[in-house]
């Protein structure tokens, strides 16, 4: 029986994780995203109580990298129960709040603070 661990990377830089990571990031990569969260940008945009959402979101690793097309970034969302996950990036959601509504969902605002944290 093989026991060698596997290795871990994170999903923003694919660097070598020492540690188990819970959202999938790296230490520097996570500081990166946490200070983009708080950036004046984000904070001026959207709206704060949607901010705390993505920023919730991004800490509990339900944004997943899926691929890099050169101008957006496409993630897999998870939904706030875990049952459906929906393909956003900073432009646009499939999430029934990213379809129909005014402002921009969660999952872009994730999307958003995980481009500016590059």
């Amino acid at each position: 029986m093989d026991t060698t661990p596997e290795e871990t990377r994170c999903t923003k830089c694919h660097r070598r994780l020492r540690n188990y990571s819970p959202d999938g990031l790296g230490p520097k990569c996570r500081r990166k995203v946490r200070k983009a969260g708080r950036s004046e940008t984000i904070n001026r945009r959207y709206k704060a109580h949607l901010v705390e959402r993505a920023v919730e979101l991004l800490e509990q690793g339900g944004l997943i990298p899926l691929r890099d097309t050169g101008k957006n970034r496409v993630f897999l969302a998870v939904s706030s129960d875990g049952s459906t996950a929906y393909r956003t990036t900073h432009s646009a959601c499939t999430c029934p709040a990213g379809l129909r509504s005014v402002h921009d969902c969660k999952h872009r605002i994730a999307a958003m603070v995980m481009a500016l944290a590059s």
